[in-house]
């Protein structure tokens, strides 16, 4: 027989939120009130691992870098198919066996695209 939930069986969850809640808004409006809040033109500048920042943080990457982020994610996606089928190869059988030299060589003609179009050439 099953049981069903009451309201009343939610109250201990219910107050453990407004507790916790409540305790997040306090402490923010302490900190806000309570901390110091001298802003300094040292304060105010931007920090970055300890390096002075120099020029505009808006400089433009080469879309290369882009392109082999992407070919990356995607050749790694791939390999992510390769595992199952390598755990279980002896239950796919021969048609498992051809399906992933299909597989395989479908990944190696799109390779060979990239590597015709230079898109993994720097220069």
């Amino acid at each position: 027989m099953e049981t069903q939930s009451l309201p009343s069986d939610f109250v201990p969850i219910i107050f453990q939120v407004i507790v916790a809640l409540g305790f997040v808004v306090v402490t923010l409006i302490a900190t806000h009130f309570l901390g110091p809040s001298r802003k300094t033109k040292d304060k105010l500048a931007t920090f970055e691992a300890g390096v002075k920042s120099i020029g505009n943080a808006r400089q433009p990457f080469s879309i290369k870098y882009f392109l082999v982020a992407i070919l990356f994610v995607l050749f790694d996606i791939e390999v992510i198919f390769m595992y199952p089928w390598a755990v279980n190869f002896r239950e796919f059988g021969w048609a498992g066996i051809s399906q992933m030299f299909v597989f395989m060589a479908l990944l190696l003609l799109g390779f060979i695209y990239v590597l015709k179009k230079k898109a993994l050439d720097w220069d």
